[in-house]
């Protein structure tokens, strides 16, 4: 901590100066450009010599370009002329850093970095996207329109792949059997007919005969083709089929608009409808044949998920289940650099299986490598939460080994495998996650962000790829986000404490490098207020397990006390960096100098703190998700002195459903609550978080009946207020319409609604933010006094 301040004593943020006039409402919640505009989207040039980052010093309407180079670090706006000359930024590299394509308005470029020359590949109307360099470092890839092309670095030759095709064959060419006979019949009536179609025929097959050779049609017959690739030998091409149902999309209404007419906006469909089904396919070039890779090779593939034996009842249907492999997404293939060893990710669309399995591309045979099971959901960091997504993995520099991350031991760590051997290898361990994980260009050395210090910290590491002691980089307490420059001699670190928002840093890639800062993002005015830094405490929760919660404490307490609620559910807040709720933080910090004790808790469900903590609200949302609240009031009533007949709670998204299910179930613990674009029944919630946490509501009613609020409505005894935005696309305004029917039929009086017509999940208007804390301090003031 002396070694964090004195680094910062230069800064005008570090400077405790007496707070100017008190904290509003409508001070907090203005445009948050007030405040000033931390640097984002941090790259490195590929000379490893400049900065690039997105930045807003001037709180113009929206960021600008800016750079520095080491030799010169005060930030210069890059003006409009050179930012249309510059890369894309997003660029699929050679191994060796020689050569780039990238993809920029629609089109396709090449450079040799050697010598800087740039090739623009495409020219056309059409979008060419996805472009990668292959293997031999000799083609760019891309596709256009759903084909895979391949441009050729030496002639300059772009060749076409594939050739997908909408439709079915058999429909195509089909011809009725009334017609086939009228055809007959008139070729058989007419000499000149026959003379034509002969004619016809021979210069169709001169035209064939001279015509380019071209890969054979591939029907799609109404499925989608995605994720095409060609192996790096150049003999076989992989892809993904993907069949969508029928679905029926909610639609939300959008009453305030230009033209004075109610328009609606499609936006998604609801947990537990119909799922696309998958196909994964190997296309042998030479045989022009394809292959579709079987899923029944994957080991438990049969599998049920426990929560099936609480339904006896539908023992037919497990039975049937049983029969039929689960249904599965293929990720890659992930190629070796050699190419001659190929892996890819299989992922169980019900969310407890994922499968790491080594590819035989000519047979289709799959190998298993590694398989994560979880009779809740597989995730955690590195290793993704949804279905939709493969995982950090990849290769290192044998070309045998592969490097993946797991959830095994119950944190995220770093695991290899030999695909030669068979030899699997831990490489981190410990109660800690490793979250964000890179490897070095000579592949010897694991980069990763980890929280081992503390589950409140995020720092960057080094260790050997073969094993060993991690050597921690970054030093100071808070997050460091790193972005390592091409050559590795220096990192670009975005750093933040709880009380100082974001800004860019500079340091060697060395031990005991220190930090310098580029940026100084934070306004004068927002530096003259004394900002807390709220403490990050443990209790114990009544299971006996500890609880991480961040600690505003008044220098007068009244004996009052709010408790908010994160949303997200799968988030992080009790850390020591600056957070997303960054109003929220300013607003706790109002609540405080009025004398409230505001605590904020990491309850179950929350991340950073490893799988069983991720999973502990599986099938029960509003179980230990929500207990943890009740013993967060207890541990304020015994150690901090608060009444316990005046605590409150708030939250938006994920915070309102706690408020409610809070109000509703523990009608004596809170006083007074405010609901945030609150889920009032998970029914009615999205497939890809939902049936995560709570399979789905045909399979699992169970689980929905007491997760989801409108079922304990009748419980409302305390004072609630339900804020919501009437353009929600993700939490939809007929959630809490459903609700208010039913606390109308309910004839529940101690409620009240605030509407904002023109706001969508995520509040973006300075008047709404605003009015809602406005009607959220008034409902504090009024009822816990």
């Amino acid at each position: 901590m002396k070694y964090f301040c004195s680094l910062l004593t230069l800064l005008p943020i570090c400077s405790f100066a007496q707070s100017l006039a008190p904290l509003t409402v409508e001070k907090i919640m203005r445009d948050p450009k007030w405040i000033g505009t931390s640097p984002t989207a941090i790259r490195w040039a590929d000379d490893s010599k400049t900065i690039y980052f997105n930045w807003n010093p001037e709180k113009n309407a929206a960021d600008s370009l800016y750079s520095i180079t080491l030799a010169n670090r005060q930030p210069q706006k890059v003006n409009t002329a050179i930012r249309r000359k510059l890369d894309a930024f997003s660029a699929s590299y050679t191994p060796d850093r020689t050569a780039k394509t990238f993809e920029k308005n629609g089109d396709i470029f090449y450079r040799d970095l050697t010598s800087g020359k740039l090739i623009q590949i495409t020219r056309t109307a059409e979008v060419e996207s996805n472009p990668i360099l292959n293997f031999t470092k000799k083609k760019v890839l891309f596709t256009q329109q759903n084909n895979l092309f391949s441009w050729t670095i030496a002639s300059g030759e772009i060749r076409q792949l594939t050739q997908f095709r909408s439709g079915n064959k058999k429909e195509i060419d089909f011809i009725s059997e009334q017609d086939q006979w009228l055809k007959n019949d008139q070729l058989a009536n007419f000499l000149i007919l026959q003379q034509r179609a002969a004619k016809r025929k021979a210069t169709e097959t001169t035209r064939e005969q001279n015509k380019p050779t071209f890969p054979k049609p591939f029907y799609l017959s109404g499925r989608d083709v995605e994720n095409i690739q060609l192996s790096p030998d150049e003999q076989f091409i992989t892809f993904r089929l993907a069949t969508s149902p029928s679905e029926k999309i909610a639609q939300v209404p959008n009453y305030v608009t230009e033209d004075g007419y109610t328009k609606t906006i499609a936006t998604r469909s609801k947990v537990g409808t119909p799922l696309p089904h998958y196909t994964f396919w190997v296309h042998h070039i030479a045989k022009d044949t394809s292959i579709q890779v079987d899923t029944k090779q994957l080991p438990g593939i049969y599998d049920l998920p426990d929560y099936t034996k609480d339904y006896p009842a539908d023992s037919a249907k497990w039975n049937n289940w049983k029969k039929q492999p689960r249904e599965v997404i293929f990720h890659g293939p992930f190629w070796s650099n050699d190419g001659k060893n190929a892996v890819v990710i299989a992922r169980a669309l019900d969310n407890k299986d994922k499968w790491t399995l080594n590819l035989e591309a000519a047979s289709g045979k799959l190998t298993l490598i590694d398989r994560q099971r979880n009779e809740a959901w597989v995730g955690g960091p590195c290793v993704e939460n949804y279905w939709e997504e493969a995982g950090s993995i990849g290769w290192l520099g044998d070309n045998k080994t592969i490097w993946y991350a797991s959830e095994a031991t119950g944190y995220t760590h770093i695991y290899t495998y030999n695909v030669a051997n068979g030899a699997k290898k831990q490489v981190t361990s410990g109660n800690f996650e490793v979250q964000e994980i890179t490897v070095s260009k000579d592949k010897k050395t694991f980069y990763f962000i980890s929280n081992e210090v503390h589950p409140g910290e995020q720092h960057l590491y080094k260790i050997p790829v073969a094993g060993g002691k991690a050597t921690q980089l970054t030093t100071l307490k808070g997050a460091h986000e790193c972005t390592l420059s091409p050559d590795e001699k220096h990192i670009a670190v975005r750093y933040s404490y709880s009380n100082k928002p974001w800004d860019l840093y500079v340091m060697k890639n060395e031990v005991g490098a220190k930090l310098e800062q580029i940026t100084q993002s934070i306004s004068t005015e927002f530096n003259s207020y004394n900002w807390r830094e709220p403490e990050v405490i443990t209790f114990k929760a009544s299971d006996e397990a500890t609880v991480y919660a961040r600690l505003y404490k008044p220098k007068n307490a009244t004996g009052k006390a709010v408790i908010f609620v994160h949303g997200a559910g799968y988030l992080q807040n009790a850390h020591y960096w600056w957070s997303s709720y960054f109003r929220e933080y300013m607003f706790h910090n109002l609540l405080a100098d009025k004398g409230y004790t505001v605590l904020d808790i990491d309850y179950r469900g929350s991340s950073g703190y490893g799988g069983a903590w991720r999973t502990g609200i599986y099938r029960h949302m509003g179980g230990k998700d929500l207990s943890d609240q009740i013993d967060g009031v207890d541990y304020l009533v015994k150690q901090h002195g608060i009444d316990s007949k005046k605590v409150g709670i708030y939250g938006g998204s994920y915070g309102g459903f706690i408020t409610l299910m809070g109000l509703f179930t523990q009608p004596d613990v809170f006083k007074a609550g405010a609901a945030l674009r609150s889920v009032t029944d998970w029914a009615h919630y999205n497939q890809g978080y939902t049936a995560n946490i709570l399979n789905e509501p045909v399979n699992d009613s169970l689980a929905y009946r007491r997760s989801s609020p409108i079922y304990f409505a009748e419980g409302l005894k305390n004072n609630l207020l339900i804020l919501h935005g009437m353009v929600d696309i993700n939490v939809h305004f007929q959630d809490v319409v459903r609700l208010n029917q039913r606390l109308i039929e309910l004839g529940k009086e101690n409620w009240e609604m605030a509407l904002y017509p023109m706001e969508d999940h995520g509040f973006v208007e300075p008047s709404s933010w605003t009015d809602e804390y406005k009607r959220i301090l008034k409902l504090f003031e009024e009822t816990l006094d």
